[in-house]
């Protein structure tokens, strides 16, 4: 895999954000380490229910869990949203990403020099649903909680005794 440059990544986040999907990322002590998108698959109405996702994992972070932990989130995504199939591709060589997406119950099949796997959905539940919004919660309230603080901002929104510690 060959590195990019700052602009190509900064013009691939600009556009990734305004695109239709979703994307997740972990972060290891307040850098992000890994990066999972899903993202509609083909333009036609026969593929309204099926989806690509794709993954990265910094070189120094692999094989620790974050792409597993990255593609189960991205499933649970999908399968929430009413999607039947989760679709991955990756080079044949990329060993890795081949065990990880057959660890998930893929079909691997190698199609014009790449290796290209379907994951089938189950059905939503209240659980999964539940689950997947309780991650989000804990997500976004973490995040705001590790956020940098700034001693000249005003803290209006905290009760006095708080206010007083801060």
């Amino acid at each position: 895999m060959a590195a990019v440059g700052d602009r190509t990544a900064a013009a691939y986040a600009a556009q990734a954000m305004v695109a239709p999907g979703l994307i997740v990322g972990v972060f290891v002590d307040g850098t992000l380490r890994a990066i999972g998108e899903l993202r509609p698959f083909g333009p036609g109405q026969a593929d309204a229910r099926r989806a690509e996702a794709a993954l990265t994992v910094e070189r120094g972070f692999r094989r620790a869990g974050l792409g597993l932990k990255l593609l189960r989130r991205l499933a649970e995504a999908a399968r929430n949203r009413g999607l039947v199939e989760l679709r991955l591709r990756c080079l044949p060589h990329n060993v890795a990403m081949r065990r990880l997406v057959a660890g998930l119950g893929a079909e691997l099949r190698l199609t014009e020099g790449e290796s290209e796997g379907a994951i089938r959905l189950a059905q939503p539940t209240p659980l999964s649903l539940w689950r997947e919004g309780i991650e989000a919660a804990l997500d976004f309230n973490l995040a705001v909680v590790t956020l940098p603080r700034s001693r000249s901002l005003p803290l209006p929104c905290l009760p006095p005794f708080l206010a007083r510690a801060a």
